[in-house]
């Protein structure tokens, strides 16, 4: 068996990506990641067990490129014994309408796709093609971006019905698997335009620091993801504990479906900082906010040290109220900016 078919499959059972009876999407671009994964997933469903969908999407951005790249994707698909299935998206439009960027509308687009695709021939699990180069490049991304721990602990094996089979894999691996089998594949013509920040990051950021500081900086930086996730696991379990031990409740307008979150002060300051900067981050999912970690500090601040009747006045009209006893988190007009106070004075 070919090396990296080995690698892949002590990782598929060391991180329980697949069991027997599964059935997986898994997204095909035509690039040298995406052929590679679909091939070796093919090979290893038989002795695992499951079912595969090769999934082809098309961001509407390269008209010129993704005729053969679909035609290929198929091709594969068809000479391997796999489903596919192929859907376009429009991803300029989306991009304009909710204020994104092009790489972030194509991300949300792209895993709604492959959802509904999944959905359609009722899979579980969607399988992508993220390799340890991928890995690397990601937390000086996040890095960059000024992510927390949480965030620089880097891209799991699994996510929820996210998988990724190939994320111990080097990029050098995966073409030489291609190469040694005489398998055919296209280079994305994006993946070199500088206009993306990943595309920075791969081809100028990387090489430079390889250059003048660490030739292993790729490797040292998924040492350090790893030891992160490790960390961010044990926090995570930790802060189950504090969310269950922190008075709390949870109520719904049944006319406007607004939500009420009162959590109690006395429990929550009891709990060490960074649980309290977990818990305030998981409140603001739970009403349907953004979790930044500036809004985050000022939740925390204010819950240890504000004052009866300080709000604070965050995004999409968010109201944090804050009494003697408790703190409470709604949006009084629905999710809208407006200037109007929670505690009128």
């Amino acid at each position: 068996m070919h090396k990296v078919r080995q690698q892949t499959l002590k990782d598929i059972y060391r991180n329980n990506l697949f069991n027997k009876g599964d059935r997986a999407v898994v997204a095909v671009s035509s690039g040298a990641d995406s052929i590679c994964l679909l091939h070796v997933l093919a090979f290893l469903k038989d002795v695992i067990g499951f079912s595969l969908i090769a999934a082809y999407v098309d961001h509407g951005l390269r008209p010129l490129e993704t005729g053969n790249e679909k035609l290929l994707v198929q091709s594969i698909a068809d000479s391997l014994g796999v489903d596919f299935e192929s859907v376009e998206v429009d991803v300029n439009g989306f991009a304009k309408e909710k204020k994104l960027s092009i790489e972030h509308a194509a991300r949300e687009l792209r895993y709604k796709a492959l959802r509904k695709i999944a959905a359609d021939h009722g899979a579980s699990i969607i399988a992508v093609a993220h390799n340890a180069d991928d890995q690397a490049e990601e937390i000086l991304i996040r890095l960059l971006r000024g992510s927390g721990r949480k965030g620089i602990s880097g891209m799991r094996p699994r996510h929820r019905d996210i998988v990724r089979p190939l994320l111990e894999i080097e990029k050098k691996d995966i073409v030489a698997y291609l190469r040694d089998l005489n398998i055919d594949f296209l280079e994305d013509s994006s993946n070199t335009d500088p206009r993306f920040l990943r595309n920075r990051v791969r081809h100028e950021l990387i090489p430079f620091l390889e250059e003048k500081f660490d030739a292993g900086i790729k490797q040292a930086l998924r040492k350090t993801a790893e030891s992160l996730a490790e960390d961010e696991d044990l926090l995570e379990e930790l802060t189950e504990i504090a969310w269950e031990l922190v008075n709390k409740t949870i109520s719904q307008d049944e006319q406007s479906s607004t939500r009420r979150i009162l959590i109690g002060r006395k429990g929550f300051v009891t709990q060490p900082g960074a649980l309290q900067r977990r818990i305030v981050e998981r409140l603001l999912w739970k009403i349907g906010s953004k979790a930044g970690y500036n809004h985050i500090m000022q939740v925390v601040e204010a819950a240890k040290n504000g004052r009866t009747g300080m709000e604070l006045h965050l995004s999409k009209g968010l109201r944090v109220g804050v009494q003697r006893d408790y703190v409470e988190f709604l949006y009084p007009k629905g999710q809208g900016a407006w200037r109007g106070r929670l505690y009128p004075k």
